[in-house]
């Protein structure tokens, strides 16, 4: 009976605990702990990209490689599909539309070819952020890397596919006159910019994508409207030469215009600086900046919710 009491007198003794009183948030500061999958500082999660680029890189080329897999012709696709592309809408838009009026002789295939190459580049940019994280579920869920891995490195697939696709584009230039110069060189900053334009653009719909998947479904529509309004197959300035200036300049100044005619001024002699819309490289950059950064910092804001639910 005594030894009971002895031992309740010394537990009653005892000193609190030091934890005692804590909240789990205080608890957790005091002994390092973190939440798991919790976002990192923006400047912590750029050195975590940078130390996945060796990852990025391999990603984009396996999924290049892989696109065409299935196909007999393999990466021959990478370039027939644009050029095909290039080929039915020269046959109506060049051929039974005359789109190409205004333009001297020779300009308007070249034309065609570049704008069909070029904005493919954007489009397939969005619709691979687009199904981004949809798409690689399984991967998101069973490795912690970060995310925005995944978008830049669709992003960096589509632009070894153009500089592929490059070599048909140089080729029809060429074959209609326009022979390499100084100002062929203008083309690897114009695509610098466009990569940057459509990695924030990749970024920002991943993010939208993961939410709502039924998006993957919606764009074509929307890419396809866009297509039309950036004078893929036509001048745009001539077309809308009878129409009030400003229509004509907010249609110039989108970026997939931008962009599209600053390579087409690069490449085709007769494509001279009279088809560009004022303060043109302003607007490319201005562009690549703003959907760049923007883009890479609203993906980043929901860095932690990817993958679940």
């Amino acid at each position: 009976m005594s030894d009971t009491t002895h031992d309740g007198a010394l537990a009653t003794s005892r000193p609190p605990s030091a934890d005692a009183g804590l909240s789990a948030p205080e608890l957790a500061r005091k002994y390092g702990l973190s939440v798991s999958g919790a976002r990192p500082g923006l400047g912590e999660y750029v050195r975590q990209l940078w130390g996945r680029r060796h990852f990025i890189m391999a990603f984009s080329r396996a999924k290049l490689v892989a696109q065409y897999s299935q196909a007999k012709l393999g990466q021959v696709w990478q370039v027939a599909t644009p050029l095909l592309n290039a080929l039915v809408y020269y046959l109506i838009f060049g051929l039974i539309l005359n789109a190409g009026r205004g333009m001297e002789k020779g300009v308007y295939i070249p034309f065609l070819v570049v704008g069909i190459f070029v904005f493919t580049f954007t489009q397939s940019s969005l619709m691979a952020g687009v199904r981004a994280i949809p798409a690689n579920l399984g991967l998101v869920r069973a490795l912690h890397f970060p995310r925005a891995s995944l978008p830049i490195s669709f992003s960096m697939q589509q632009l070894q596919q153009l500089l592929y696709s490059m070599i048909v584009v140089v080729i029809v230039v060429v074959s209609f006159g326009n022979y390499p110069r100084l100002s062929w060189l203008l083309v690897l900053p114009c695509l610098v910019l466009q990569f940057l334009f459509n990695t924030g653009l990749a970024l920002i719909f991943a993010r939208m994508g993961s939410k709502t998947p039924d998006l993957a479904q919606l764009m074509p529509f929307v890419t396809r409207t866009w297509m039309y309004a950036s004078g893929v197959m036509f001048s745009i300035s001539e077309m809308l030469k009878d129409k009030p200036a400003w229509i004509a300049d907010v249609l110039q100044w989108n970026p997939a215009s931008i962009y599209m005619d600053l390579i087409r001024f690069a490449l085709i002699d007769n494509y001279g600086a009279s088809n560009l819309p004022p303060h043109v490289w302003a607007f490319a950059v201005g562009w690549a900046v703003l959907f760049g950064f923007g883009g890479f910092v609203y993906f980043w804001k929901a860095e932690e919710r990817y993958g679940r639910g």
